[in-house]
């Protein structure tokens, strides 16, 4: 019998019943839930709304109920429900108490309960992973911090950078994505539980008992908002969101920088896959996948803001389909950084390749204009010489690297012989010792600053 069958003279059809079951997705949630009803039941018992004996069978019932899930001797089914299957396995086993745990308590501030329990677990899993990642960032940066590579804009050749500054690049964005999850913690973590159905309960009840045993820094202030409130998981929707797209653009250049056009980086064979019919192919298949993920994730994000945007106040069933977004996209985000973090740390680096590539492309050009303004000349009449000289270099198909000192006074009589030394690629990228510049110096300040920053969490 449903726990709400009671006003119905017929029981559900079993198409409508086929509709309404959640506890194919919400066992997810098992473990939340009894967590919760056990302060529940703890709170009725010091209220004195169940009897001191009443609230420990109860906990105690719950408590082998957790266990025996947990072991696996006892299978989540025949349900409604995960609450249902809980309080239904409950009276089973210790008999009409069992049916007091609901006391004081809906489904509605039940199950909002059960999620920023759930959530929040699954927030603090995101940020475990996101400081592994970034962790391992760090490591490559220290590890390349004199390495050069090319810088690109317009996936052009733009300027020589140092490996460890495009390292510490993407730990920016982690560490950009782990401070919104830990706000995201902060105001999520307001407890539900006692605002009943939609409007607060008669029973004189103490929500702070309930708060402390479950670790809630408060309690909600608003019976009808806490029921219906589901911003915590659009918004762990939209900074998982937002590490897929960073993860995405990482894996990007992954795919790019290991093929044989570009040739930087090399993909460990443990973390590559073959062709069925092209013997000599080593497919780039796990960063694919993740940059394939990414809409998966963002597709969860759009399906919960569509189904918030149009429910009146409090609660309404279309708030069941927060669930299958939230752990799809959890269960998404969680593989991908795992899997990710392990390829990277394994990645090798053709340091050459790099270096030689850094200098093509005239990326030193901006060096000359640089120096001309140094010396100076107004940076726009400068960067229309140095254009000059690139056009020149275009025509003779010579690099900056094999001018002379002649050929670039031909351009402007402000050039001297140290200009030479300026448009090689290691000068280039040596120069730019500004706050978050490709220097060694530079690179490392900022490694020790990404490891300060890491450390607050």
């Amino acid at each position: 019998m449903k726990l709400w069958q009671g006003r119905f003279d017929a029981p559900e059809a079993a198409d409508a019943d086929a509709f309404n079951e959640s506890l194919s997705f919400d066992k997810k949630l098992w473990r939340a839930d009894i967590t919760a009803s056990v302060a529940h039941a703890t709170m009725l018992g010091k209220c004195g709304i169940l009897t001191q004996e009443e609230a420990d069978a109860i906990c105690a019932g719950l408590r082998s109920i957790y266990a025996d899930i947990e072991s696996g001797s006892l299978a989540i089914a025949g349900q409604e429900d995960i609450h249902s299957f809980v309080e239904g396995e409950l009276v089973a086993r210790i008999g009409q108490t069992g049916k007091k745990l609901h006391t004081a308590r809906s489904r509605n501030d039940q199950v909002a309960t059960d999620m920023r329990l759930y959530a929040r677990d699954a927030t603090d899993a995101a940020m475990e992973h996101l400081k592994a990642i970034v962790s391992v960032l760090l490591e490559r940066a220290k590890e390349t911090v004199r390495y050069v590579m090319p810088g690109f804009t317009h996936l052009r050749k733009a300027q020589p950078i140092n490996c460890a500054q495009y390292f510490n690049a993407y730990s920016e964005m982690f560490l950009r994505d782990l401070d919104r999850f830990a706000a995201l913690r902060r105001r999520m973590n307001v407890m539900p539980l006692g605002s009943a159905a939609m409007a607060g309960t008669s029973w004189k009840i103490d929500r702070e008992v309930t708060r402390s045993l479950l670790a809630f820094d408060a309690v909600s202030q608003n019976a009808p908002d806490a029921v219906s409130d589901r911003d915590f998981v659009a918004e762990y929707l939209f900074c998982a969101s937002l590490t897929m797209a960073h993860l995405s653009r990482l894996c990007e250049d992954t795919i790019l920088y290991t093929s044989d056009e570009f040739g930087y980086w090399d993909i460990p064979d443990a973390y590559s896959t073959g062709s069925s019919i092209m013997p000599q192919k080593k497919n780039p298949d796990i960063p694919e996948l993740v940059r394939g993920k990414t809409g998966r994730v963002y597709g969860h994000l759009m399906a919960v803001l569509t189904m918030l945007k149009g429910i009146p106040l409090a609660y309404d069933k279309d708030l069941q389909e927060d669930k299958e977004p939230f752990f799809d996209a959890q269960t998404t985000l969680e593989n991908c950084l795992s899997i990710y973090t392990a390829l990277l740390a394994k990645l090798t680096f053709n340091v050459n390749r790099m270096y030689d590539a850094a200098g093509e492309g005239y990326a030193t050009a901006t060096d000359v204009a640089d120096y001309l303004a140094k010396r100076g000349v107004p940076f726009r009449d400068a960067h229309a010489v140095t254009g000059k000289i690139v056009r020149y270099c275009i025509e003779k198909q010579k690099p900056l690297t094999a001018l002379t000192l002649e050929e670039f006074r031909a351009a402007s009589p402000v050039f001297e012989e140290d200009v030479l030394q300026t448009v090689t690629t290691r000068a280039s990228a040596e120069g730019r010792d500004s706050v978050g510049g490709s220097s060694v110096r530079a690179a490392r300040e900022g490694i020790a600053s990404l490891k300060r920053r890491l450390a607050k969490y």
